[in-house]
């Protein structure tokens, strides 16, 4: 079972339906016993950094993915915010502590030339192998939305997209992993990662 958490902030429904398009048992929630229960997790996301973390805290979920994610090492996919969540810090609402699974900060896209929002369409290229691109071509392209980006500090991008400066698109680091498109408005490739994903093998 993959459990989608649920901290009011999110296309929760798109990417369950996501899932249940590539035959996965889903569920969504931010109950304690159902993420333990879990064999994955997905941390999907849309809106602000600190509006995110302060979500999670909230609902005592941060704490709680730290126990199952770096103790427990269950595999989890952190989407657009839900990526960046996993970053050391965020600037997007002000400058704000995230979970740290990464080495990593989130700052806003500045750029001369391109709009700050970066929005639709858009190739990206490896840089380390990843499973969940398995039989995903190179520079497919995949739907994003999004006008902060992650820096990376240690070497965990697996892929990276230009949008007048070069940015990681995706990093993975053991049983973490996160895309800054949305693979499940991506359609067929979004669907193969996220199959891919679903077959990442349970520590």
């Amino acid at each position: 079972m993959i459990c989608i958490i649920d901290y009011d902030l999110g296309n929760l429904k798109s990417v369950f339906k996501a899932f249940e398009k590539i035959n996965q048992k889903i569920i969504i929630s931010n109950k304690k016993q159902d993420i333990q229960n879990a064999s994955k997790l997905v941390l999907p996301g849309v809106g602000s950094f600190q509006k995110g973390m302060n979500n999670l805290k909230n609902l005592h979920l941060d704490e709680l993915l730290k126990e199952e994610v770096i103790y427990k090492k269950k595999p989890i996919l952190g989407i657009c915010l839900g990526m960046q969540l996993f970053c050391k810090i965020g600037f997007e609402g002000g400058e704000c502590e995230g979970l740290g699974f990464v080495d990593a900060k989130v700052s806003q896209f500045k750029l001369k030339k391109e709009k700050i929002l970066h929005s639709g369409w858009d190739n990206v290229y490896y840089k380390n192998k990843s499973e969940i691109f398995k039989d995903i071509k190179e520079n497919s392209d995949f739907y994003f939305v999004h006008s902060y980006y992650v820096e990376c500090f240690e070497n965990v991008q697996t892929s990276m997209c230009d949008y007048e400066i070069s940015f990681c698109s995706s990093f993975e680091k053991e049983n973490i992993y996160a895309t800054q498109f949305h693979p499940e408005k991506s359609q067929s490739v979004g669907l193969k990662l996220l199959e891919n994903f679903a077959k990442v093998n349970n520590a």
